[in-house]
């Protein structure tokens, strides 16, 4: 079967695809059609955090699936309820939104802090919002977006947006003194920017300017949450404390499903007809992500996993003193790992496709910067099957370019 054929005649192109058709994933690999096995550094952009067919992911699509699938939110969801419980208990006092992607809850996020502004009623207005930051691609989000490529000519609602450069507390505190924008909202680790980790007294700094101007405090934790970094969510590295969080991607356990969690002075102000779905919160990705909670919450898991991220980072920063031409620097925080490569786009593409070669699937961004989003399952056997080919393959690139 002729999948690629396939796949360009009767599906719109909006991604440039790898070259593989995936027939199955088990464990932290995948296997495509012919058999071949790879090494999922991708997980689906931080989605399969517990990587493919878990055990407890399996049992509970099963359980769920004998029960309901869909039922609407005129019924009480108890997966659902039981999630949105765990999520505001391990992060702020407050209520959970639940929509069924990242730009979803971006949109719920735009109409909510909307909603707040009006409430106050202090003539507070517009988003600041970091520049190449990325938010979503619907038509609100995209006007967050602060990647020219992304959100092009295309029309975008006319809601002030204030772009600040990363780590520019001095700038906030300007642009506050020109305008009354209504909320921050940054993502603590830029993804799509290019796996840029935004600093612990940088988010704090930004804060305390929010809780000083009455403004709101918000956090994109959509790629960077649900143990990504380390932690249930990247911002509780700094200590900080958000009004507003978003998240999506890993919640889900692999299906779609997203959100926010509303602190207590933004929580109560949608009321029955101001925002909805008809699908989120899917009893079956809720069912999925109680799953995901409960190995983020178990001991022996989150031990597990700050060995290996500490495994990762010593093998990857070994790896950059034998090859400092090659790489100069490492970016990111825990399973999120950032790696500018000093090479052109159309190297790094060729890099990547001689990695997809031996068994290895890595993601690329901003043309020339490996981004890694390994399962939370990952191994330090992987760590070392992954070192071993990265670190030939960068020779082999080194010495086509002599």
């Amino acid at each position: 079967m002729d999948w690629r054929s396939l796949d360009e005649q009767y599906i719109i192109s909006t991604y440039k695809r790898l070259p593989i058709a995936i027939a199955k994933g088990s464990g932290n690999y995948l296997y495509d059609t012919e058999g071949k096995s790879y090494l999922d550094l991708f997980t689906g952009l931080a989605v399969n955090v517990l990587g493919h067919s878990h055990p407890k992911i399996v049992q509970a699509l099963h359980e769920q699936g004998e029960q309901f699938l869909h039922i609407s939110n005129v019924f009480l969801n108890q997966p659902a309820i039981r999630l949105a419980q765990r999520l505001v208990e391990g992060t702020i006092a407050g209520k959970v939104f639940f929509s069924n992607s990242g730009a979803e809850a971006t949109e719920a996020a735009i109409k909510l802090i909307h909603k707040w502004t009006k409430a106050q009623g202090a003539g507070r207005e517009g988003i600041v919002v970091l520049r190449n930051s990325f938010h979503g691609r619907t038509l609100g989000a995209v006007r967050l977006t602060r990647q020219p490529n992304v959100y092009q000519d295309f029309p975008q609602p006319t809601f002030p947006v204030f772009e600040l450069e990363a780590e520019d507390a001095a700038g906030l505190r300007s642009l506050c003194q020109e305008a009354k924008p209504a909320a921050v909202l940054m993502e603590p680790v830029l993804g799509s920017g290019g796996v840029i980790p935004l600093s612990e007294d940088f988010l704090r700094e930004v804060e305390k300017i929010c809780r000083e101007e009455g403004m709101l405090f918000a956090m994109d934790e959509i790629q960077t949450g649900m143990g990504r970094t380390g932690k249930l969510f990247a911002y509780q590295h700094a200590g900080v404390t958000p009004d507003l969080i978003l998240f999506a991607k890993g919640v889900g356990g692999g299906l779609p499903l997203g959100g926010l969690i509303a602190g207590t002075q933004l929580m109560d102000l949608f009321q029955p007809g101001d925002h909805g779905s008809t699908f989120a919160p899917s009893p079956l990705s809720a069912a999925l992500g109680n799953v995901v909670m409960d190995e983020l919450h178990n001991p022996s898991f989150d031990a597990q996993l700050q060995e290996v991220i500490q495994y990762l980072w010593n093998g990857l920063e070994s790896l950059r003193e034998r090859l400092p031409e090659q790489l100069q620097a490492l970016r990111g925080k825990g399973m999120m790992v950032g790696i500018p490569l000093s090479v052109t786009p159309e190297e790094t593409s060729r890099l990547q496709q001689n990695l997809l070669s031996e068994g290895i699937l890595v993601d690329v961004t901003q043309k020339t910067i490996v981004r890694l989003l390994p399962p939370l399952t990952l191994t330090t056997k992987d760590v070392d099957f992954f070192l071993a080919v990265f670190s030939r393959q960068l020779k082999a690139l080194s010495s086509e370019e002599e």
